[in-house]
């Protein structure tokens, strides 16, 4: 397994930090991109659209001031993610934009679109696509992509059913392209654990919630360190899509993560809303004890994988 040229030498660990609604903002994304690892944001968190050009902008600038500060170790590159899905009545305007800028990476979501990987493609951009499942990954292998998110189980917000175990056997078997697994990894022994697995790169996204530039709510990171596996749920109910979340928040929204009511009957959650007051989680927030910044973290996560895999040599 090769990393493609763009990625070679530019990551201090093979971490990908996931795209977070509402949490992945600029401060986030360039702290993720010193430390060492792929910083992303969803595009849909630049709101009005027009500011995503403004994010494209200050981050571009920032990257490039510090990548000549630094020229032994430049920056990881960084990714926007798209939602790739007909109901997106950005996705155009948004996707101009990241041409316009020349973003290194997009991570496509909810749909293939071959347009949107041509015109990624037309300036030497990358274009990896979330898979939760054999057919989606076959779609998206076919349409051209230069990698695929293996989303198993545990993953946070909308993870998928099954094992990473199983998930990545079954793609391996046909596929030799980039490979990310996303599902409970926290610390530098699962990073090294996907890589025995036979995915290029991890994916990490709660862990990174509980750190001090992200833009989650004081109270959000707090829940992320003080909850484990347990306090997971994976429902439907609140975006229509099977996605896991933290059964705090849902209490604080004013239901019970005991007792659900059916995605068909109607509830209510007052002011509350999915994502800013019901918030997503993943398995191994069992592993996140503290708040610390992005950079502490990333040193954390370096220092534990290469332990794991000295351990492994000994």
């Amino acid at each position: 397994m090769t990393l493609p040229p763009a990625l070679q030498g530019r990551l201090r660990v093979p971490v990908i930090g996931s795209p977070m609604f509402i949490v992945s903002y600029p401060e986030l994304v360039l702290a993720q991109c010193k430390a060492g690892v792929i910083g992303t944001f969803p595009a849909l968190n630049a709101r009005p659209a027009k500011q995503l050009d403004e994010w494209l902008t200050r981050i571009n600038a920032d990257l490039a001031a510090y990548d000549k500060a630094h020229p032994g170790q430049p920056a990881a590159p960084y990714a926007v993610n798209l939602i790739a899905h007909r109901t997106n009545e950005r996705l155009q305007v948004d996707l101009a934009t990241c041409v316009k800028h020349r973003v290194p990476m997009l991570i496509t979501a909810l749909g293939v679109q071959k347009d949107v990987i041509d015109a990624v493609h037309s300036y030497g951009g990358l274009v990896l696509h979330d898979v939760t499942n054999l057919v989606h990954a076959h779609k998206a292998a076919d349409a051209g992509v230069d990698g695929l998110i293996a989303v198993a189980v545990g993953a946070g917000g909308h993870g998928g059913p099954l094992s990473p175990f199983a998930l990545v056997q079954e793609i391996r078997d046909w596929y030799s392209g980039l490979l990310v697994l996303s599902g409970a990894i926290a610390t530098g022994r699962s990073v090294l654990a996907a890589q025995t697995l036979g995915c290029d790169l991890a994916y990490i996204g709660s862990a990174f919630i509980a750190t001090k530039e992200s833009n989650a709510p004081a109270e959000y990171k707090q829940m992320i360190v003080d909850s484990c596996a347990s306090d997971i749920i994976y429902t439907n109910l609140i975006s229509g899509v099977n996605g896991n979340y933290l059964k705090p928040s849902l209490r604080g929204a004013g239901l019970d993560p005991d007792n659900l009511p059916p995605r068909d009957k109607p509830y209510n959650t007052g002011a509350k809303k999915a994502w800013r007051d019901i918030w997503a989680g993943g398995h191994g927030i069992g592993a996140v004890k503290d708040i610390p910044t992005v950079a502490e973290f990333v040193d954390r996560i370096d220092a534990e994988y290469r332990a794991a895999k000295a351990a492994i040599a000994a």
